[in-house]
């Protein structure tokens, strides 16, 4: 009985791996667009603000009946420091390793800020949303620098449709369990916090 109701839970967010699907390549292209290229501080400071922006809007779109708006700001600034601070230790290395690394850190700035916004709406097991971030990033960017590497050489600020299929599905499966819970709690009962 227990497992059928996670996979309602499931079912709840199945756009989901849809809003990573389209938000990760738009708000990367837009972002690649207007600064391109992550090749200095500035450059990852700005696209990170921009990628983010459209990246929190899409994920907020879908969880906009269970979280505050806030997840959009979350995810801008999360990016926008991550992304600087991932750029920055790998001296703004393309090399399969350094992006890798580099996603890493950048998922460490998105996934804290955004379990902050979790842990806010009263989200049963916000923590594990910051511990899962991290290696989510990382396994997206070692995905794409084997699908899509032409965001790695035009030095876009996040992975490609490949890795946002996997970055997509494995994040859909942990929001599954953290909703699950709020909703075995009573909380998350569909209105988002203001």
């Amino acid at each position: 009985m227990e497992s059928q109701s996670y996979w309602t839970t499931a079912r709840r967010m199945w756009l989901w791996p849809v809003a990573i699907l389209v938000g990760f390549p738009i708000g990367g292209y837009i972002a690649d667009l207007v600064v391109d290229g992550v090749d200095s501080v500035g450059a990852a400071l700005a696209e990170g603000l921009i990628a983010g922006a459209i990246i929190g809007a899409a994920q907020w779109f879908v969880l906009r009946r269970w979280i505050s708006w806030l997840w959009i700001p979350a995810t801008c600034a999360g990016l926008a420091l991550g992304l600087t601070a991932g750029a920055a230790l790998v001296d703004y290395g393309i090399d399969r390793g350094d992006i890798v690394l580099m996603a890493a850190v950048t998922g460490v700035g998105v996934g804290v800020l955004q379990a902050l916004v979790l842990a806010r709406d009263a989200i049963p097991g916000a923590p594990w949303w910051a511990v899962a971030n991290p290696p989510a990033w990382a396994l997206g960017w070692f995905t794409t620098s084997y699908v899509i590497t032409r965001n790695i050489d035009e030095r876009f600020p996040v992975f490609g449709a490949g890795g946002a299929v996997v970055f997509g599905l494995l994040t859909w499966l942990l929001l599954a369990a953290l909703f699950h819970g709020a909703f075995e709690a009573g909380g998350a009962t569909g209105q988002a916090a203001q």
